[in-house]
Protein backbone atom coordinates (compact mmCIF):
# COMPACT_ATOMS: atom_id res chain seq x y z
CA UNK A 1 0.00 0.00 0.00
CA UNK A 2 1.29 3.45 -0.86
CA UNK A 3 1.68 6.17 1.80
CA UNK A 4 -1.42 7.91 0.46
CA UNK A 5 -4.67 5.93 0.29
CA UNK A 6 -6.42 6.41 -3.06
CA UNK A 7 -10.22 6.50 -2.77
CA UNK A 8 -13.12 6.45 -5.22
CA UNK A 9 -16.28 8.07 -3.78
CA UNK A 10 -19.67 6.88 -5.06
CA UNK A 11 -23.00 8.59 -4.28
CA UNK A 12 -25.96 9.46 -6.48
CA UNK A 13 -26.41 12.83 -4.73
CA UNK A 14 -23.89 15.28 -6.09
CA UNK A 15 -23.81 17.51 -3.01
CA UNK A 16 -23.12 14.60 -0.68
CA UNK A 17 -20.51 13.21 -3.07
CA UNK A 18 -18.68 16.53 -3.20
CA UNK A 19 -19.05 17.01 0.55
CA UNK A 20 -17.49 13.63 1.27
CA UNK A 21 -14.67 14.41 -1.14
CA UNK A 22 -13.97 17.76 0.49
CA UNK A 23 -13.92 16.16 3.96
CA UNK A 24 -11.57 13.37 2.90
CA UNK A 25 -9.25 15.78 1.14
CA UNK A 26 -8.57 17.40 4.53
CA UNK A 27 -6.93 14.14 5.66
CA UNK A 28 -3.21 14.10 4.93
CA UNK A 29 -2.88 10.45 3.90
CA UNK A 30 -6.12 10.16 1.88
CA UNK A 31 -6.60 11.22 -1.74
CA UNK A 32 -9.89 11.04 -3.67
CA UNK A 33 -8.95 9.95 -7.20
CA UNK A 34 -12.48 9.99 -8.60
CA UNK A 35 -16.20 10.46 -8.01
CA UNK A 36 -19.08 8.46 -9.47
CA UNK A 37 -22.86 8.85 -9.37
CA UNK A 38 -23.76 5.16 -9.50
CA UNK A 39 -22.29 1.68 -9.53
CA UNK A 40 -21.83 1.38 -13.28
CA UNK A 41 -20.01 4.69 -13.50
CA UNK A 42 -17.92 3.61 -10.51
CA UNK A 43 -16.81 0.39 -12.20
CA UNK A 44 -15.47 2.31 -15.18
CA UNK A 45 -13.73 4.75 -12.85
CA UNK A 46 -12.21 1.94 -10.78
CA UNK A 47 -10.79 0.34 -13.90
CA UNK A 48 -9.30 3.68 -15.01
CA UNK A 49 -7.84 4.85 -11.68
CA UNK A 50 -6.96 1.69 -9.74
CA UNK A 51 -7.96 2.96 -6.26
CA UNK A 52 -6.97 1.36 -2.95
CA UNK A 53 -10.55 1.46 -1.61
CA UNK A 54 -14.10 2.32 -2.68
CA UNK A 55 -16.40 4.39 -0.46
CA UNK A 56 -19.97 4.00 -1.72
CA UNK A 57 -23.52 4.85 -0.80
CA UNK A 58 -25.47 1.66 -0.10
CA UNK A 59 -28.76 2.79 -1.65
CA UNK A 60 -28.68 4.31 -5.13
CA UNK A 61 -30.88 4.08 -8.23
CA UNK A 62 -29.57 1.78 -10.93
CA UNK A 63 -26.64 -0.24 -9.62
CA UNK A 64 -26.65 0.28 -5.86
CA UNK A 65 -23.85 -0.21 -3.35
CA UNK A 66 -24.53 -3.88 -2.71
CA UNK A 67 -24.50 -4.63 -6.44
CA UNK A 68 -21.29 -2.62 -6.81
CA UNK A 69 -19.81 -4.63 -3.95
CA UNK A 70 -20.64 -7.89 -5.73
CA UNK A 71 -19.26 -6.59 -9.03
CA UNK A 72 -16.02 -5.49 -7.37
CA UNK A 73 -15.55 -8.90 -5.78
CA UNK A 74 -15.86 -10.45 -9.24
CA UNK A 75 -13.90 -7.93 -11.32
CA UNK A 76 -11.46 -6.51 -8.77
CA UNK A 77 -10.78 -9.21 -6.15
CA UNK A 78 -9.13 -7.81 -3.07
CA UNK A 79 -10.41 -4.26 -3.58
CA UNK A 80 -12.05 -3.24 -0.27
CA UNK A 81 -15.48 -1.61 -0.43
CA UNK A 82 -16.84 0.46 2.47
CA UNK A 83 -20.58 1.20 2.41
CA UNK A 84 -22.25 4.35 3.70
CA UNK A 85 -25.93 4.81 4.44
CA UNK A 86 -28.44 6.91 6.37
CA UNK A 87 -30.52 3.80 7.03
CA UNK A 88 -30.23 1.66 10.17
CA UNK A 89 -31.56 -1.31 8.17
CA UNK A 90 -30.69 -4.73 9.60
CA UNK A 91 -31.25 -6.56 6.31
CA UNK A 92 -29.00 -4.11 4.48
CA UNK A 93 -26.30 -4.43 7.13
CA UNK A 94 -26.45 -8.23 7.05
CA UNK A 95 -26.29 -8.25 3.25
CA UNK A 96 -23.28 -5.92 3.29
CA UNK A 97 -21.44 -8.04 5.86
CA UNK A 98 -22.20 -11.34 4.16
CA UNK A 99 -21.39 -9.80 0.78
CA UNK A 100 -17.84 -9.14 1.89
CA UNK A 101 -17.95 -5.41 2.63
CA UNK A 102 -14.84 -4.06 4.33
CA UNK A 103 -16.93 -1.62 6.33
CA UNK A 104 -20.40 -0.29 7.01
CA UNK A 105 -20.81 3.25 8.36
CA UNK A 106 -23.62 5.74 8.78
CA UNK A 107 -23.37 8.93 6.72
CA UNK A 108 -23.18 11.13 9.80
CA UNK A 109 -19.85 9.52 10.77
CA UNK A 110 -17.06 11.96 11.53
CA UNK A 111 -14.20 12.48 9.11
CA UNK A 112 -11.97 10.79 11.68
CA UNK A 113 -14.19 7.69 11.66
CA UNK A 114 -14.32 7.67 7.86
CA UNK A 115 -10.58 8.02 7.42
CA UNK A 116 -9.85 5.37 10.05
CA UNK A 117 -12.32 2.98 8.41
CA UNK A 118 -10.62 3.57 5.06
CA UNK A 119 -7.18 2.83 6.52
CA UNK A 120 -8.40 -0.33 8.25
CA UNK A 121 -10.14 -1.52 5.10
CA UNK A 122 -6.98 -1.11 3.04
CA UNK A 123 -5.02 -2.94 5.76
CA UNK A 124 -7.40 -5.89 5.45
CA UNK A 125 -9.61 -5.10 8.41
CA UNK A 126 -13.35 -4.56 8.74
CA UNK A 127 -15.16 -1.66 10.39
CA UNK A 128 -18.85 -1.58 11.34
CA UNK A 129 -20.37 1.49 12.98
CA UNK A 130 -21.05 0.50 16.62
CA UNK A 131 -24.58 1.88 16.26
CA UNK A 132 -25.41 -0.90 13.82
CA UNK A 133 -22.91 -3.58 14.89
CA UNK A 134 -25.40 -5.28 17.19
CA UNK A 135 -27.87 -5.54 14.32
CA UNK A 136 -25.26 -6.89 11.92
CA UNK A 137 -23.87 -9.51 14.27
CA UNK A 138 -27.05 -10.55 16.09
CA UNK A 139 -28.69 -13.91 15.47
CA UNK A 140 -31.62 -14.03 13.07
CA UNK A 141 -34.93 -13.81 14.89
CA UNK A 142 -37.48 -16.57 14.33
CA UNK A 143 -40.37 -15.10 12.30
CA UNK A 144 -42.83 -17.17 14.34
CA UNK A 145 -41.20 -16.64 17.74
CA UNK A 146 -42.07 -14.31 20.62
CA UNK A 147 -39.68 -11.61 19.36
CA UNK A 148 -41.16 -11.48 15.87
CA UNK A 149 -43.58 -8.68 16.80
CA UNK A 150 -40.82 -6.34 17.98
CA UNK A 151 -39.76 -3.36 15.90
CA UNK A 152 -36.01 -3.00 15.08
CA UNK A 153 -35.58 -0.39 17.83
CA UNK A 154 -37.49 -2.51 20.37
CA UNK A 155 -35.23 -5.42 19.48
CA UNK A 156 -32.13 -3.30 20.06
CA UNK A 157 -33.49 -2.23 23.45
CA UNK A 158 -34.38 -5.85 24.24
CA UNK A 159 -30.82 -7.02 23.57
CA UNK A 160 -29.46 -4.39 25.95
CA UNK A 161 -32.06 -5.17 28.62
CA UNK A 162 -30.87 -8.78 28.41
CA UNK A 163 -27.34 -7.63 29.33
CA UNK A 164 -28.64 -5.93 32.47
CA UNK A 165 -28.08 -2.41 31.14
CA UNK A 166 -29.96 0.41 32.85
CA UNK A 167 -32.22 2.80 30.92
CA UNK A 168 -29.56 5.51 31.02
CA UNK A 169 -26.95 3.13 29.58
CA UNK A 170 -29.33 1.97 26.85
CA UNK A 171 -30.16 5.58 26.00
CA UNK A 172 -26.47 6.43 25.62
CA UNK A 173 -25.76 3.32 23.53
CA UNK A 174 -28.67 3.84 21.11
CA UNK A 175 -28.66 7.66 21.07
CA UNK A 176 -32.22 7.80 22.46
CA UNK A 177 -33.81 9.89 25.19
CA UNK A 178 -34.04 8.05 28.51
CA UNK A 179 -37.81 8.55 28.53
CA UNK A 180 -38.03 6.92 25.10
CA UNK A 181 -36.11 3.90 26.39
CA UNK A 182 -38.47 3.67 29.38
CA UNK A 183 -41.42 3.60 26.98
CA UNK A 184 -39.78 0.85 24.90
CA UNK A 185 -39.19 -1.23 28.03
CA UNK A 186 -42.86 -0.83 28.97
CA UNK A 187 -43.86 -2.04 25.51
CA UNK A 188 -41.52 -5.02 25.85
CA UNK A 189 -43.09 -5.94 29.20
CA UNK A 190 -46.53 -5.83 27.59
CA UNK A 191 -45.66 -7.62 24.35
CA UNK A 192 -43.75 -10.39 26.12
CA UNK A 193 -46.25 -10.60 28.99
CA UNK A 194 -43.75 -10.11 31.83
CA UNK A 195 -44.53 -8.57 35.24
CA UNK A 196 -41.20 -6.88 35.90
CA UNK A 197 -37.85 -6.00 34.36
CA UNK A 198 -35.98 -8.88 36.02
CA UNK A 199 -38.31 -11.49 34.55
CA UNK A 200 -38.14 -9.66 31.22
CA UNK A 201 -34.33 -9.76 31.21
CA UNK A 202 -34.24 -13.47 32.06
CA UNK A 203 -36.73 -14.25 29.29
CA UNK A 204 -34.77 -12.19 26.77
CA UNK A 205 -31.51 -13.92 27.66
CA UNK A 206 -33.14 -17.24 26.82
CA UNK A 207 -34.93 -16.06 23.68
CA UNK A 208 -31.92 -14.23 22.24
CA UNK A 209 -29.70 -17.23 22.89
CA UNK A 210 -31.96 -19.53 20.87
CA UNK A 211 -30.94 -19.53 17.19
CA UNK A 212 -33.79 -18.99 14.78
CA UNK A 213 -34.11 -20.71 11.39
CA UNK A 214 -32.11 -19.29 8.51
CA UNK A 215 -33.98 -17.13 6.06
Amino acid sequence: MSATVRVVVVDDQQLLRRGLTMLLETVDDVSVVGQAGDGREALALIAATGPDVVLTDARMPGMDGLELLAACRERHPGLPVVLLTTFDDHELVRAAVHGGAAGFLLKDSSVESLSEAIRQAVAGGMVIDPRVARTALAPVIDDAGPLASLTPTELQVARLVATGAANSEIAAELFLAEGTVKNHVSVLLRKLDQRDRTRLALLLVRLLDEPGPAR
